[in-house]
């Protein structure tokens, strides 16, 4: 049996987490977010901001983890850590139009959106996002917290490491890595390995900027 979720977030993403999870028949008590005035679909209830989830039993409930990632994923790793840390669980959420293989190990908290594609062989870690209409191919490793963005294509054998963005429509060649924390722009594609904390941009794709740790 599902246990009710509070979702953390009231923008974009958390409506289409919404959406999918209602589509899933799992009841959402409402979400938490900063903005009062904040307007979220279905007509849910804001609890408060992110202080409110304290009030609740983590045995009782799940949380989803409604920030998004347009580039840095570190917002969305900082508020599962906090609430792991506080012993709450997290939501996975598959939507139903999602093409899932049988054999995909999905950890805690991922999130597959509508329209997805996840082949066999193929990982996905804890509170990482496949999102609308992204195609991951066959024996692909997506690690914890990184987001494949709407309409991106991972070829076979590619691996995404911890953190990691990539971004709209950006097509990743067979047997790449891109490497921790790093960001690929949107409509880039990559031909060859990516390192850590650097963004891609460009067909080919190139370096244009090394970053320091978050």
């Amino acid at each position: 049996m599902n246990l009710p979720v509070i979702v953390l977030g009231g923008g974009g993403h958390a409506k289409v987490l919404i959406e999918a999870l209602l589509l899933q028949r799992i009841e959402v008590l409402g979400y938490t977010d900063p903005n009062e005035s904040l307007k979220t679909a279905f007509g849910l209830r804001r609890l408060g901001d992110d202080q409110a989830i304290l009030e609740y039993d983590p045995e009782e409930l799940k949380l989803v983890n409604g920030i998004g990632s347009v580039a840095s994923t570190s917002s969305r790793k900082r508020i599962y850590d906090r609430f792991r840390m506080k012993g709450y669980r997290f939501q996975t959420v598959t939507h139903p139009s999602a093409v899932i293989a049988s054999d995909v190990r999905i950890n805690e908290g991922a999130q597959i959106m509508a329209g997805a594609v996840v082949q066999p062989g193929s990982s996905l870690g804890a509170n990482a996002i496949i999102n609308t209409g992204a195609l991951v191919d066959h024996d692909c490793t997506i690690e914890a917290h990184a987001h494949i963005a709407p309409g991106a294509v991972l070829s076979g054998n590619v691996r995404v490491e911890q953190g990691a963005h990539v971004g709209t429509g950006a097509t990743i060649i067979q047997g790449v890595v891109i490497g921790e924390r790093s960001i690929i722009g949107a409509g880039s594609v990559v031909l060859e390995d990516v390192p850590s904390s650097v963004t891609v941009v460009g067909t080919p794709g190139k370096i244009i900027r090394r970053k320091g740790r978050d």
